[in-house]
């Protein structure tokens, strides 16, 4: 198997965990995302849902071939919450992921060093709690072909193990498949060698 072939994430919401330092407690979790869209809503939501916290500090990871991301102290010293966090989005090998750690102040301060340890530990103990699901990289591809062509068509996805996404059959065939990223370059040579079939890249 192929390493880029394969990626890390979680497919439901984590359990919130709870995480305690000198008075202060740390709320920690784990969301599954497909867009940085999503965070905001779920953000004001865990505010909602501790509204005597002081910050709702998190980092995300998005893509599964090359990697956007973000870290958010919210108030907290510079780099002492968002950036733990992320790093343990890192060390966990984690992608399309939101962790998040709300802190309500319990009278002691931490210091940043004290800061950077809880929220890393809160955000690695909410990370342990995840269910982390191993997925296939896929390539998807749009197929076009006369009815004349369909038994090679579908030889082929059978032969191959190509999963069909979607189809419409009018006056001509149109489908979308979904192939295994390190497979896409062969499977695309096949289709494109067959006559009167047109395969194109959708991705």
């Amino acid at each position: 198997m192929k390493e880029e072939d394969v990626y890390h994430t979680i497919e439901k919401v984590s359990p919130e965990i709870l995480f305690k330092d000198r008075k202060s407690k740390f709320y920690g979790q784990a969301f599954p995302i497909r867009s940085e869209e999503e965070v905001k809503p779920l953000i004001e939501q865990l505010r909602k849902k501790h509204h005597t916290a002081n910050h709702v500090c998190y980092a995300w990871q998005l893509g599964e071939h090359t990697h956007s991301y973000r870290a958010n102290d919210d108030g907290e010293p510079n780099n002492s919450a968002g950036m733990p966090i992320y790093g343990q989005i890192q060390s966990f090998g984690l992608t399309n992921i939101l962790v998040t750690v709300t802190r309500i102040f319990g009278g002691t301060k931490l210091g940043v060093g004290g800061l950077i340890s809880a929220y890393r530990t809160a955000a690695q103990i909410a990370l342990d709690s995840s269910d982390i699901v191993e997925k296939t990289i896929e390539t998807i591809f749009d197929l076009r072909f006369g009815y004349p062509e369909m038994d090679k068509v579908m030889r082929t996805i059978k032969q191959k193990g190509i999963s069909v996404v979607a189809q419409k059959m009018e006056m001509d065939c149109a489908m979308t498949i979904s192939i295994r990223k390190s497979e896409a370059d062969t499977v695309f040579k096949i289709f494109d060698d067959l006559p009167n079939i047109k395969i194109s890249r959708l991705d």
